[in-house]
């Protein structure tokens, strides 16, 4: 039985009275909160965020000092790795003021963290240079089980937006989360609240707080929403009186959104001779307009990811570095690819427009909150006739007829984009006119992964086998992924590896990939003793679906906590099995049937010129599953585990 901490009574202990404290010794702060009892949880949770405080304060020139205070407590070795602390700045606009840790040990013991612990550090492995950084300290080889690590920084730097976007928690238990909005005289703030009811912010005057108590971990469930999707957050715009000088932009709309953000993008898109040279020589085998595009897409895919920012605090990281100078490095980030093709595209008479995207969630941004902080990634959209036809073309009004494309993803080719942006609203970026939409997504039949397995099964059981696939669409991108990241005997152990998990001791022999823009196609031969079991001389039982779904998911617990999230796929496989002479089927399943709102699945056992055939078919539809929902889901993945797991008995003529 969790016990609850009184809210009331932890407020009045953390309220913002003393900060640091001096020298090396713990701030009061955290002595208090570190005597905290917390709930019992499983034994899967590592540690619990005993409290968490951000206070943002604004002055009437824009400058902003936000504060942290953090306190951690470690449950298990698992959890040291939450035992640090950082302050992200901008080194063009903003400074760390202070940053110091403490480490608090079971016995009561204690360990400080200053200036001589702190490294600075890139925000990203590619970064080659970036004005965001960040100040970090750590406490991770240190932090034993019961130890409650805490930090506190401060942070100095101007605002580009007037909002702020606070989460009040990643996957672990946190006892109290608060986050505190000091503004000026005058000034107002108002929110929206994601992902749990309104928080109402408690008001004194100017000065607005948020705040939740006692929020449980957020379980680890097979084919759940991402963390951002169950993760209360609050989105906070505040407004000055006018005028208001010295500020960030407000946004009242989603086409203000896009405007600002045009401002940016347009005068970095222009091509230059050089630009117009290569996009004029990279087209001129293409006799239409779709070949130019697949031609510059495929170029813009080749150059190198790498994350440079300049600008920061002036709203340079929403700015994309200029088409000649990406073009000449051969390197940027997404917004950099993105708006090469852009000029290229230009530069052959192709109109396309900037996309501010959310990769990973497509329910992280949400319409009410007009704001660039809803987006982490950019994108194309490229204007296409009648003639395009192609899972990845939207039409609205106003707009007309786009095709998105993600230049920086590798594996996905023109007309197809990733399956982690599918359905998710994508700002489309014009001077005037933008709109906020949603990102075409494929149907199940674009997504098909088709797999013949021919068997020779022998009177012993063993068995020689030759798998042939073809993967189309998100599949297809899924496989090139895979083959493009492993070695040539990486590759071979994860295949062996999916073998050998439905025919223990397969051997593989032949082993082939061909991967191009439309499909992705393997083919493997392998051999396995005793995949049927005898049963004296008369009897050999084995099942058909010798190797499993390599995407498989089954969803067959009991309960569930969160929503489920399927894709939109389709698998379909054959199965021939020439017979060990002598023997004849006895005893087959049953043919089976399943038709849901989210899926369908059919199964069925028959024998076709002295062969066993067995073919199934699964389609899952994009959509979101409602715990409330979840029996239908573990009885259509049930059904599917219990035909796919029952065997064929032949027996002896």
């Amino acid at each position: 039985m969790i016990r609850f901490i009184a809210a009331a009574f932890l407020l009045a202990a953390l309220q913002p009275a003393a900060y640091a404290a001096k020298g090396d010794r713990p701030p009061a702060w955290l002595t208090e909160v570190a005597t905290r009892e917390v709930p019992e949880y499983d034994s899967d949770v590592s540690s619990v965020t005993l409290f968490e405080e951000k206070i943002a304060t604004v002055n009437e020139q824009g400058v902003v000092v936000t504060t942290v205070r953090k306190a951690v407590k470690v449950l298990s070795r698992a959890g040291r790795s939450t035992a640090s602390g950082s302050a992200i700045y901008r080194t063009d606009t903003g400074k760390v003021r202070n940053l110091q840790g403490w480490l608090i040990y079971p016995s009561g013991k204690s360990e400080s963290f200053g200036k001589k612990e702190t490294i600075d550090a890139a925000l990203a492995d590619n970064d080659v240079y970036n004005e965001a950084r960040l100040k970090l300290i750590s406490a991770r080889s240190m932090a034993d089980p019961g130890s409650v690590f805490g930090y506190e920084s401060t942070v100095e730097d101007r605002s580009i937006f007037t909002q702020f976007l606070y989460r009040f928690q990643g996957a672990s238990p946190v006892l109290t989360a608060r986050f505190t909005l000091q503004l000026p005289p005058g000034w107002e703030a108002r929110s929206h609240t994601f992902n749990h009811d309104a928080i109402e912010p408690q008001v004194s005057g100017s000065r607005y707080s948020w705040e939740l108590h006692n929020l449980s971990a957020i379980e680890r469930e097979p084919a759940q929403p991402p963390i951002s999707a169950l993760a209360p957050r609050v989105a906070v715009s505040y407004f000055p009186p006018p005028p208001a000088a010295g500020l960030g932009p407000s946004f009242a709309d989603w086409e203000a959104v896009s405007s600002w953000l045009s401002t940016l993008n347009d005068p970095q898109s222009r091509p230059d001779d050089a630009v117009t040279a290569k996009a004029r020589e990279l087209a001129a085998s293409s006799p239409d307009d779709w070949g130019k595009i697949a031609a510059l897409g495929r170029f813009a895919q080749d150059i190198k990811y790498v994350s440079i920012q300049t600008g920061v605090g002036r709203g340079g990281g929403y700015r994309p570095h200029l088409a000649a100078d990406v073009l000449a490095k051969s390197y940027g980030d997404c917004k950099d690819k993105a708006n090469l093709m852009r000029s290229m595209l230009s530069a052959v008479g192709i109109e396309s427009f900037p996309v501010a995207i959310y990769s990973g969630d497509p329910r992280f941004v949400r319409d009410e909150w007009p704001s660039p902080q809803q987006f982490n990634h950019a994108v194309i959209a490229v204007r296409v006739d009648e003639s395009v036809n192609v899972p990845a073309v939207g039409e609205w009004e106003g707009l007309g007829r786009l095709l998105l494309f993600d230049p920086t993803d590798p594996d996905t080719p023109v007309g197809y984009l990733p399956d982690h942006e599918q359905g998710s609203w994508a700002l489309i970026v014009r001077p005037e006119g933008g709109q906020l939409v949603e990102a075409p997504a494929t149907e199940p039949e674009e997504n098909l992964l088709e797999r013949s397995i021919d068997v020779t099964l022998a009177a012993d059981g063993s068995i020689q086998a030759q798998i042939q696939e073809k993967a189309l669409g998100d599949s297809a991108s899924a496989n090139r992924a895979l083959r493009r990241r492993s070695s040539e005997a990486d590759y071979r152990q994860i295949i062996e590896g999916w073998i050998t998990r439905g025919a223990a001791a397969a051997a593989v022999a032949d082993l082939e990939t061909q991967v191009d823009d439309e499909e992705f196609r393997l083919s493997a031969s392998f051999s396995a003793p005793g995949y049927g079991q005898t049963m004296g001389s008369s009897l050999l039982i084995f099942k058909p679906a010798v190797v499993s779904r390599r995407n498989r998911t089954y969803l067959t617990e009991d309960e569930r906590t969160h929503p489920v999230m399927l894709g939109s796929n389709a698998f379909a496989e054959t199965v021939r099995v020439d017979l060990p002479t002598g023997f004849a089927v006895d005893e087959k399943p049953d043919d089976v049937k399943l038709e849901t709102d989210f899926g369908s699945y059919e199964a069925s056992w028959a024998m076709e010129n002295d062969q066993l055939v067995f073919s199934r078919r699964l389609e899952t539809r994009r959509s979101v599953v409602e715990p409330a929902e979840y029996q239908s889901v573990r009885d259509f993945y049930a059904a599917i585990l219990h035909a796919e797991q029952t065997p064929v008995v032949l027996a002896r003529q």
